[in-house]
């Protein structure tokens, strides 16, 4: 016998299958239930119990880690009926043996109104730093790796004791994805929401999550002392101060509103908004083409027919047109106010800094408010923000740059995280301005580009975040170890 479960208790009704499907196996040595500590324990004949809470405790994982004996340790992380499939449990035994992985998992399905519906997640890399990645509901850990990880736990979590255990497990050895359906999750409970992380009421459960992970990259090397050069802002010579991007694809819902917007800045130095049409079909051209009196609107037609996102940036950025500061406003959004661009500018060179983000709010299409509101980001901190950005998702916006540098750097040619990419580049090397008041209406509904995702393209957007992640911690990793070797010397590529 290999295994011994350690699975949350919620009350009988929820548990009794799960455990009777995990003793029918041969692999398994014992089941124990984990009770929260202030709940009723689980009657005897359900087998024994640790009283602790959740696994996200620190005392809870210390605890399984005493108790186990067994060659593996199997994990159920959420409270929710299991069903593991035949020789499932031998199957993720086999693959840790033959990998010598220090965490196995496995797709499975969601049994949804009595269908059974694929749930894929995505290979665990290096840069899958975000404290929400998908396992699934079910882990086999190795019982050594999980001894020696909570081992080296001197800080006692509330909160991020399973997000600490799993990125100590990575250290040791690989974390496995088995790309086959090993067992079936009875739907229920919430999924992360995309917005939690910056929830003010979620903002002690973040504080951990950020200890934890800065401990990390401090261990593996990847982590980076505050940014706190300031920037030469007078580079070369710009017709404009200041430029509005607006990358923009079928979208005559919305447009106009963006550019009344952009164009009904109040500034006192003169700037542009260029509009970057990839080949809109729906009469956005048209209703772009409306404003062409007004000499401050640049109105680009790329030649390639290919372009992302990023590709309609780098191609407003390297204008001649552009100004010594490149502005974000998507072609659904608004600003806050007319003075958002001065505001903006004039913090650039308050703060002398290569990248400035500001804070939103989020509202539907009539500007009316939406929870949770307002998006300040406000777990950014000069100290640690460029660090802590390798954990979560994103940084705000509006997001603007100082030109010259964003042309050395140029914008990934994709339609999904190349504002994530640029944050985590330029705060590599240089330090990333903040505003914490609204300037930005971040305007939610069914045509957004990122409304209504199917697994598939969330697995394919998260893949792709992980692995920017990763490519930066090896950068940073390298960086590192290059200026320790060259006696501290900070080195600039772009």
């Amino acid at each position: 016998m290999h295994i011994d479960c350690f699975i949350p208790y919620h009350g009988a009704a929820q548990a009794q299958a799960t455990i009777a499907l995990l003793r029918a196996s041969q692999a398994v040595r014992q089941v124990w239930l984990l009770a929260p500590q202030d709940a009723p324990a689980p009657q005897a004949d359900d087998g024994p119990y640790l009283p602790v809470g959740s696994l996200h405790s620190t005392d809870a994982l210390k605890a399984i880690a005493r108790h186990a004996s067994a060659r593996y340790v199997l994990l159920c992380l959420r409270p929710a009926g299991l069903h593991p499939g035949r020789f499932a449990l031998e199957r993720l035994v086999r693959v840790a043996d033959d990998t010598g992985a220090a965490l196995v998992y496995s797709d499975r399905y969601v049994l949804h109104e009595g269908r059974h519906v694929p749930a894929p997640v995505i290979d665990y890399q290096r840069g899958s730093l975000r404290d929400d990645f998908d396992f699934g509901p079910l882990v086999l850990v190795r019982t050594g790796a999980l001894q020696q990880a909570v081992a080296g736990m001197d800080t006692a979590y509330t909160h991020a004791g399973w997000y600490d255990l799993r990125l100590r497990l990575s250290e040791q050895a690989p974390i496995v994805h088995i790309n086959e359906y090993l067992y079936t999750e009875e739907e229920g409970g919430r999924e992360a929401g995309q917005f939690d992380y910056v929830d003010p009421r979620n903002r002690a459960v973040q504080l951990e999550m950020e200890d934890a992970c800065t401990a990390h990259l401090r261990r593996i090397g990847a982590w980076l002392p505050p940014r706190d050069r300031r920037i030469d802002l007078h580079e070369g010579g710009f017709a404009h101060e200041a430029s509005v991007i607006i990358p923009v694809r079928n979208r005559v819902r919305t447009i106009a509103d963006a550019l009344q917007s952009a164009l009904g800045q109040h500034t006192t130095f003169p700037y542009n908004v260029i509009v970057v049409d990839n080949h809109s079909t729906d009469g956005t051209t048209e209703a772009i083409r409306r404003h062409a009196d007004d000499p401050r609107l640049v109105h680009i037609i790329p030649r390639e027919t290919t372009l992302g996102i990023g590709g309609c940036w780098n191609e407003a950025v390297c204008h001649p047109a552009c100004g010594r500061f490149a502005v974000q406003l998507d072609s659904d959004d608004v600003y806050a106010s007319p003075d958002t661009l001065q505001r903006i500018v004039d913090a650039f060179h308050d703060q002398q800094c290569a990248m400035l983000v500001g804070s939103y709010s989020l509202t539907d299409l009539d500007l009316r408010p939406l929870p949770p509101g307002i998006i300040d980001h406000r777990e950014w901190t000069d100290a640690n923000g460029h660090n802590n950005l390798l954990r979560v998702n994103g940084m705000g916006a509006p997001r603007a740059f100082y030109t010259p540098l964003l042309r050395r750097i140029t914008v990934p040619d994709t339609s999904y995280g190349e504002d994530y990419a640029l944050a985590l580049a330029f705060s590599r090397r240089y330090r990333i301005g903040r505003l914490y008041d609204v300037l930005y209406l971040c305007r939610r509904w069914e045509g957004n580009s990122d409304a209504a995702l199917d697994t598939a393209k969330a697995n394919a957007h998260n893949l792709y975040k992980d692995r920017l992640r990763t490519w930066e911690v090896e950068a940073r990793i390298r960086e590192n170890a290059t200026q320790a070797h060259e006696g501290g010397t900070e080195h600039t590529a772009y």
